[in-house]
């Protein structure tokens, strides 16, 4: 293992560096005339603005190929803005506009969306978009956009104005986008830039700068180059204060009892030289953050979502980074705030305050720093703690990155409380994170160790992975080894004592008929031991896919997997109250699943996906659905639906097992906005309706309705709790 150890490490410091030379320019002309913003380009100094005009480079459906309508960019600049000029040509009426909520996950309208990278070193960017009707979406990039997915943030919001007016042919984009909020180098004469258009006539998205094959369309490492007519001065951002009143009734029918509480908040952001930003909050509410979604865990682990609380968001790659993201996530935000009560529910544990010192120290060196507060809570038997991360991020060779981080959990006050909980929990650790010039290779190297109350043996977690991707080729291979004593509070760490194999192939065929983009096929291998238990195997896993990429924008897939699995302790699959547990013992089960998705620019939206195959001892057939319709642009509804059924020999459970949510979302202006999720699952037996209406009074600043309610639905319908809560919050700049 050692040996392997070193040659995957010798391998990150020889590999390839080659770089990618993106030859797209545009310039940005300085101006002292008031610009009006209204869409259009009526002023003298749009007219002598130097404009590219062309056909797009292909992402979707087809990369590398022209797009199939031109597009005009220009840019222009003062003191204190950023103007982007776009004109978007079709061939057709545009029509569709999904909704009309700022950052609305809804997919399928005509844009234009323009990204900075405005230090120049592909690792983060700013996102700015508008649809042809004006409806605004902002967001973060981060770990050099490789994985859009998991690289770009939404939750992230910040000041900007724009403006649209449809002509006859093309429909025009004007952004205002004050310097004040970006953080650039003072000084700067350079930074990079990239276009790209949403067309939902020909469903295409496509980039000004070239994508290779095989690349994510996002990637930052892509982009052309913005050249200012003269230096900029230092980013002043503004001090922005946003303080919030909330209020909450709440009726609890199970325990017979009612609460209500009226508190006050807020946030502060503060601009520290160009590049740092430090931000406070005081008693924080995230009553209005959208609920999280629930999922069907037919796994023996915990389930990790993703985070939605802005407190968190800017700059959390410096946090989020560490480790691994599936196998030891060593610092999870998502754990502050949250705790387990005396039954071992997980229940909200208020945070008191918090403060986060994030940004760019000097252009190759970032810092992070994240301290907060919970309160005590006598009633769940839980303790008062300090919740500590901090983290240095230096940028070596072209794009690759050397992060030293030191994490910190302690109780604190004087608290008489006994619970499972040590005194404290520190862990530290290096990690190497790699991104060559030309995006080819990726990977990372890590080693963390933590440090209890209570010394344990084996505190480690030390893993590599290493990404090579290419037009036709995708090969990735990650070792993992996490020590039995290995322990993060605030982090995520699925299991311990572990070692892990896996590698994955992946052979992409670009077809290009009439139909089709591109096919591939990919086959992994996993394989995960016990070494402190003779290197017992508990998992191994042969598994394939086969999927079709069609250029109208939607996907087929065959997956087939033959994993197995060693229970070293007793498995109550459903979870449910009474059920025999499946015994230790090592289990086969080969399974196959048939997916179908359409294309996200139609009105009409679906996934289906079927599966069936051997589970433990007994078999397992799963459904799983999406269906969205919205009448544009108005009302959007979706709907989903997991079902599966787990058939065990006797006197094992037997369950049919049901989640069902459906969802309908009103958008009535660009200013109020209505949601509504229910979520029913016969697991829980309970049914929940979250209902929240969002008025958008002034830039950023709102006002929530609330209301939840909880039902009990098992052999009666009755309410479990049931609550009305309310949030004010005003955004200002001083």
């Amino acid at each position: 293992m050692n040996n392997f150890f070193f040659i995957l490490s010798f391998i990150f410091i020889l590999v390839c560096q080659n770089s990618y030379n993106q030859e797209k320019k545009i310039f940005a002309s300085f101006t002292n005339e008031t610009i009006i913003l209204d869409g259009l380009d009526k002023e003298n100094a749009w007219s002598n603005a130097k404009k590219i005009s062309s056909l797009f480079n292909g992402i979707v459906p087809i990369p590398e190929n022209k797009g199939s309508q031109k597009n005009e960019i220009k840019i222009i600049y003062n003191d204190k803005f950023l103007y982007v000029f776009a004109k978007a040509y079709t061939t057709a009426d545009i029509v569709g506009e999904p909704s009309l909520k700022r950052d609305a996950k809804t997919r399928g309208a005509d844009a234009i969306l323009v990204m900075f990278d405005t230090y120049s070193d592909a690792t983060n960017a700013f996102w700015f978009e508008s649809t042809s009707s004006g409806v605004k979406k902002d967001a973060l990039i981060s770990n050099g956009g490789q994985s859009s997915g998991n690289d770009v943030d939404f939750t992230w919001d910040i000041r900007f104005d724009v403006k649209t007016v449809k002509h006859e042919g093309y429909y025009s984009v004007e952004f205002k986008i004050p310097f004040s909020s970006l953080k650039f180098p003072e000084g700067s004469t350079r930074w990079k830039v990239n276009f790209f258009r949403a067309d939902n006539v020909y469903s295409e998205f496509n980039s000004w700068t070239h994508i290779p094959k095989g690349q994510n369309g996002l990637n930052i490492s892509f982009f052309g180059d913005l050249i200012f007519d003269k230096p900029l001065g230092s980013s002043k951002s503004p001090i922005i204060m946003i303080p919030y009143t909330n209020g909450i009734i709440s009726k609890d029918y199970e325990n017979k009892s009612s609460f209500s509480n009226f508190s006050f908040g807020g946030d502060a952001k503060i601009s520290i030289g160009n590049g740092m930003n430090l931000d406070l909050t005081l008693n924080p509410d995230f009553s209005q953050v959208e609920v999280d979604d629930q999922i069907v865990n037919l796994t023996r682990f915990e389930i990790n979502l993703p985070e939605k609380r802005q407190f968190f968001i800017q700059n959390s790659d410096l946090f989020a980074s560490i480790g691994d993201s599936r196998d030891s996530r060593t610092f999870f935000s998502r754990r502050i705030g949250v705790a387990k009560d005396k039954d071992g529910n997980t229940i909200e544990n208020r945070i008191i305050a918090g403060a986060r010192l994030s940004g760019k120290i000097t252009d190759n060196l970032r810092l992070g720093f994240l301290n907060m507060q919970t309160e005590e809570d006598n009633s769940n038997n839980i303790s008062a703690n300090n919740n500590m991360v901090f983290a240095l991020q230096q940028r070596v060779f072209s794009k690759s990155n050397i992060n030293l981080f030191f994490i910190n959990r302690e109780k604190t006050g004087n608290s008489n409380l006994v619970n499972d909980q040590e005194k404290f929990n520190r862990v530290f650790g290096v990690d190497y994170n790699l991104r060559s010039k030309n995006s080819k290779w990726s990977g990372s190297l890590f080693y963390h160790n933590s440090i209890n109350e209570n010394k344990k043996d084996d505190s480690y977690s030390t893993g590599i992975n290493l990404l090579y991707n290419s037009k036709n080729h995708g090969v990735y291979s990650k070792i993992i080894s996490v020590g039995e004593g290995f322990e993060s509070d605030l982090g995520f760490i699925r299991r311990k004592g572990i070692f892990k194999q896996y590698i994955r192939y992946e052979r992409r065929f670009w077809i290009e008929t009439d139909k089709i983009s591109n096919i591939s096929i990919t086959p992994s291998y996993r394989y995960i031991t016990k070494p402190n238990q003779n290197s017992l195997i508990t998992d191994r896993d042969f598994s394939a896919s086969f999927e079709i990429d069609f250029k109208n924008l939607s996907n087929f897939s065959i997956d087939f997997g033959y994993p197995y699995t060693y229970l070293d302790s007793e498995f109550n699959v459903t979870r449910r109250d009474g059920a025999v547990p499946i015994p230790i013992g090592g289990y086969n089960y080969p399974n196959l699943e048939i997916s179908f998705r359409n294309s996200f620019f139609n009105e009409f939206t679906y996934f289906l996906e079927f599966g069936g195959g051997q589970f433990f001892n007994g078999t397992k057939k799963s459904i799983q659905a999406r269906i969205g319709y919205r009448i544009e642009p108005i009302v959007q509804t979706s709907l989903n639906i997991s079902y599966d059924k787990i058939e065990l020999p006797k006197p094992y459970d037997t369950a049919d097992l049901w989640l069902i949510g459906p969802k309908i979302n009103f958008t009535f202006s660009k200013k109020l906005f209505w949601s509504n999720y229910i979520q029913y699952s016969n697991i829980g037996e309970s049914v929940g309706i979250n209902s929240r209406l969002q008025w958008r009074f002034a830039p950023l600043s709102d006002f929530y309705l609330v209301y939840n309610d909880n039902y009990f639905a098992s052999n009666i319908f009755a309410p479990k709790l049931r609550s009305l809560t309310f949030k004010l919050s005003y955004w200002f700049n001083i």
